[in-house]
């Protein structure tokens, strides 16, 4: 639910994109606004998701799974507008820098639009954590997703560290191994990768080689682990069934799985707000 006038509107994720049931048309509301009318909160919301759907800092941010809980409130939310628009410290040090550089040159002009990108950023992100777990972790795979194919020198350490932190939560559930003990690196080749377990003791790691689609299309997905399988790619998408590929045990071989989910929206669209759970 989101503040949008004087009520609480619904939002759902449908299709792989962000959807205002109650607004039929965004487009000329956002017309409207352009020519001075007041834009609805359901409209900002929609534009600081689009803003953010390729910012590889959101996975740095975002929840790492189920029990990495994020709250954000909406009130939250207003508070840190009203203090970015009332001038908390950072705001009224960076006016100060403005003024002393001259509001009207190049470097006051650049200061003053570098503050206000720094306020636009922190509303919209709080305003997208605020949405509660469901719509952060469907963020965070379209995240992934924009930067899967053949990631970048920029993206690869990002996706990197965003697999790694969700994996290790997933593996300690998998095998009871500490989450300091897995480490990952992307798969860049054709396939879904290799899983690997060595060691004994404090020397135990485990060893997951798994391309950066695997945040997008299983994680966000929440089909991890399911069965004490370690879900490694999806054959089939789809709702409220599926088929995987899962892993038994490290350096076992992928086998398919049929998976359900357990609590399927009446009209078969995934409800954003609480996580999916899946079945064999």
């Amino acid at each position: 639910m989101v503040p949008c006038g004087q009520g609480m509107h619904t939002v759902r994720w449908e299709a792989g994109a962000l959807v205002l049931p109650t607004h039929a048309d965004a487009e000329a509301e956002l017309v409207l606004a352009a020519l001075g009318g007041e834009k609805a909160g359901c409209i900002e919301l929609a534009e600081a998701w689009g803003r953010h759907v390729d910012d590889l800092s959101v996975l740095a941010i975002g929840p790492r799974g189920a029990a990495d809980v994020i709250n954000v409130s909406w009130d939250d939310v207003r508070q840190a507008a009203a203090a970015g628009q009332g001038g908390g410290p950072a705001r009224r040090g960076r006016m100060r820098l403005a003024s002393q550089l001259g509001s009207g040159s190049a470097a006051g002009r650049q200061a003053q639009q570098d503050m206000d990108h720094a306020e636009q950023r922190r509303t919209d992100l709080l305003s997208l954590l605020a949405l509660g777990y469901g719509f952060q972790v469907r963020l965070a795979g379209q995240v992934a997703a924009a930067h899967a194919d053949g990631p970048d020198a920029r993206a690869r350490p990002a996706l990197t560290a965003a697999i790694t932190g969700r994996l290790a939560l997933v593996a300690e559930q998998w095998l009871g191994i500490d989450p300091g003990q897995v480490e990952v690196s992307l798969h860049a080749g054709p396939g879904w990768g290799a899983t690997e377990l060595t060691g004994r003791g404090e020397a135990r790691r485990l060893r997951v080689s798994l391309p950066a689609w695997w945040l997008a299309r299983v994680w966000a997905c929440g089909l991890p682990l399911i069965g004490g399988h370690l879900v490694v790619a999806v054959e089939r998408a789809g709702w409220p069934d599926a088929r995987v590929l899962a892993v038994r045990a490290p350096g076992a071989e992928p086998v398919p799985l049929d998976v359900h989910a357990r609590e399927a929206a009446p009209d078969g669209r995934a409800d954003a707000g609480d996580a999916p759970h899946w079945e064999i």
